[in-house]
């Protein structure tokens, strides 16, 4: 069966995934996360891509991000990927591929699942046994919503904004938002749909971004995908 074309959607928030090949690890040093992270804040810069949150993992690493263009964000992967590789096998002395192949991205509905996608990867470092609390762990973008530094490649969402009419109360909400941790259901959809890459949403959601795509976008729904005249009716 043919591979489905990467859902990509101006706009709308995407949750990115890539992974080190046969789960190697992509970093060696501090200043290759150091190096990774320049890259994409040079890129999404570039390729007007607003970068909301990161994390950084020893073999993965993940972002949310919105793409102002259908190109935007494959074009700052692809650069990112490649040029990182070139860094990364130079200092290593190693050759051939770093990556598992193409990034996997997933769209996001911003109401619902946008907030709970950025606890989602500031907690990724606790999930896996690497510290009790997510504003120990160095590489991720939890510390610039926490107050804790400035983080000059992050461009937070309006709905962060929304949390508090001060810094510090943006700040102590957000923080105390992550320190809850995700409902059971949350974290089951962020991490099944985001593996799948179809559409984090509901039901009205899914009819909503259809009317952007020929893509199917859901798991469920089979057969052709809806034609230009059906998605104009909606």
């Amino acid at each position: 069966m043919a591979r489905l074309p990467r859902l990509t959607i101006p706009g709308f928030p995407h949750y990115i995934i890539q992974r080190g090949n046969n789960r190697q690890s992509i970093f060696s040093s501090a200043a290759d996360h150091q190096m990774l992270l320049a890259l994409i804040d040079e890129n999404a810069q570039k390729f007007g891509v607003a970068v909301h949150a990161y994390v950084l993992m020893d073999n993965h690493f993940d972002m949310l991000a919105t793409p102002a263009s259908v190109d935007g964000l494959p074009n700052m992967m692809q650069a990112v990927g490649r040029r990182y590789v070139r860094y990364f096998n130079d200092k290593q002395r190693r050759t051939g591929s770093l990556w598992e192949g193409r990034y996997r991205s997933t769209v996001v509905d911003t109401d619902r699942y946008l907030l709970a996608c950025m606890a989602y990867i500031d907690l990724y470092p606790v999930r896996a046994g690497l510290v009790k609390e997510a504003s120990a762990y160095a590489w991720s973008s939890h510390a610039h919503y926490a107050g804790l530094r400035a983080d000059k490649g992050i461009a937070p969402h309006a709905l962060f904004w929304a949390l508090g009419n001060t810094p510090f109360s943006r700040e102590s909400a957000y923080a105390a938002m992550v320190a809850r941790g995700l409902a059971p259901e949350q974290l089951d959809a962020l991490t099944q749909l985001s593996l799948g890459g179809w559409a984090l949403g509901d039901e009205n959601f899914a009819i909503k971004l259809q009317k952007h795509t020929l893509r199917r976008i859901q798991k469920t729904t089979a057969g052709r995908p809806p034609s230009t005249k059906m998605q104009m009716e909606k």
